[in-house]
């Protein structure tokens, strides 16, 4: 280490956004810091929300020349900017005009300060190291990756509770069957799909295979993928139909994909409610395991979420999208044994397609209900490793990309 500190203190002047700091420092860097060489201390004003450089201060020579093992007291008055805000200082030994040691690895001096109504105030003051900082910033940034997420959707869930609400409201406005067609739509298509495989391909479970078992099966494997397909196929647009919020400096733009996810769960409600008055007229009962539903929704709505951040923010850019994952999605669904049983593929394509989340998922719906059995566990661990990485990886990716939007859209 090059230098020690010792006595810090940080005082606000009298007048005016001036603090006044001191300390005493002793010199180990093996060279004498001598005035006469340009030695000095300095500081330097940065934003501290940004990084960004505001202003380099008055610098000041030591009163003596301090050889190596020696300590010398400083005295440094610092004139921070008037306008109300936070302020970062560093306070660091210098060679003027040629260097600022902090950035060779030298401890300094930093403050955190605030100014109101033209007076100035310490937030925190110590002494530090530019890598100190950086990991401490780092660790921030981790907590941040894990813990904003839920607090965004925390704090405003009531605002994503009424635009959910309004957007299942609104997307049926003005027609006959208004909201009933969330429950139509997705009981038309599972009534198509049962036609096409169930009565003119015969397709049949081993579980059960009769035509109403073809049928529990074929439902079970649709719960799950109902919600995540309309929220993922929807995604790429959702920032160009807020284009009006996009544009407000304020607005929690993250939670636009999370109601598309919730708005899809809300689809599945409606199914799980067909699909239960389904199996208790054809089998007589709910089996105990659905208790183990709740193991499958987790990494269900995560996966939903954490695809749809990554897409919401990337149709921005890539305009073409939505057409992309349209095609997409039709693939994934029928690399999925939704409508045809897994039995049925080769062992080479069911090692590959296993891996798969959605094959997961619904081998847990097709289990929890049709086989009055709990989920797999390996594939559940997977899953939900995958899912949570999936994301956090996803809301990274929007955060990181929505300082643009404005400018793009």
């Amino acid at each position: 280490m090059s230098a020690t500190y010792h006595d810090l203190r940080v005082e606000p002047e009298a007048e005016g956004a001036r603090l006044r700091v001191s300390f005493r420092i002793r010199n180990r860097s093996g060279e004498a810091w001598r005035g006469d060489d340009g030695f000095r201390f300095g500081y330097q004003i940065f934003d501290p929300e940004t990084n960004a450089f505001i202003e380099e201060g008055q610098a000041v020579a030591p009163p003596r020349d301090i050889a190596p093992g020696e300590t010398g007291t400083i005295e440094v008055g610092l004139q921070l900017p008037a306008v109300r805000g936070g302020y970062r200082v560093f306070v660091s030994p210098m060679v003027a005009g040629v260097r600022w040691n902090y950035t060779r690895g030298w401890p300094f001096v930093l403050l955190d300060a605030a100014v109101e109504g033209g007076r100035a105030a310490v937030v925190r003051s110590l002494v530090t190291t530019v890598s100190r900082l950086r990991r401490e910033a780092r660790r921030r940034a981790l907590a941040k990756v894990f813990v904003f997420p839920f607090m965004s959707m925390w704090r405003n869930r009531g605002m994503m509770r009424s635009l959910v609400r309004r957007d299942i409201l609104g997307r049926y406005r003005g027609s006959f069957g208004g909201a009933f067609w969330t429950l139509l739509n997705p009981l038309l298509l599972m009534l198509t799909y049962f036609f096409v495989f169930g009565i003119v391909l015969r397709a049949r479970f081993s579980g059960d295979p009769s035509r109403s078992g073809f049928a529990l099966y074929f439902l079970a494997g649709m719960l799950p993928w109902l919600p995540f397909s309309e929220a993922a196929g929807r995604a790429p647009f959702v920032m160009l139909e807020h284009r009006n919020f996009v544009k407000k400096l304020v607005f929690p733009l993250e939670t636009l994909p999370v109601n598309l996810a919730l708005a899809g769960l809300v689809t599945q409600a409606f199914a799980l409610v067909v699909f239960t008055v389904l199996l208790v007229a054809s089998r007589g009962y709910v089996p105990v395991s659905v208790a183990w539903l709740p193991v499958l929704l987790v990494p269900q709505v995560l996966l939903t979420v954490g695809l749809c951040w990554f897409l919401a923010a990337l149709g921005v850019y890539v305009r073409d999208l939505g057409q992309v994952i349209g095609f997409a999605l039709t693939l994934w669904f029928f690399l999925t044994p939704i409508c045809y049983p897994e039995g049925s593929l080769p062992p080479p394509a069911l090692g590959i397609l296993s891996k798969n989340p959605m094959f997961v998922l619904v081998r847990g719906y097709r289990a929890i209900f049709l086989e009055s059995a709990a989920p797999s566990f390996a594939p559940m661990w997977k899953l939900w490793l995958l899912s949570a990485a999936v994301f956090f990886a996803g809301h990274a990716w929007f955060y990181k990309l929505r300082k643009n939007f404005a400018d793009v859209i």
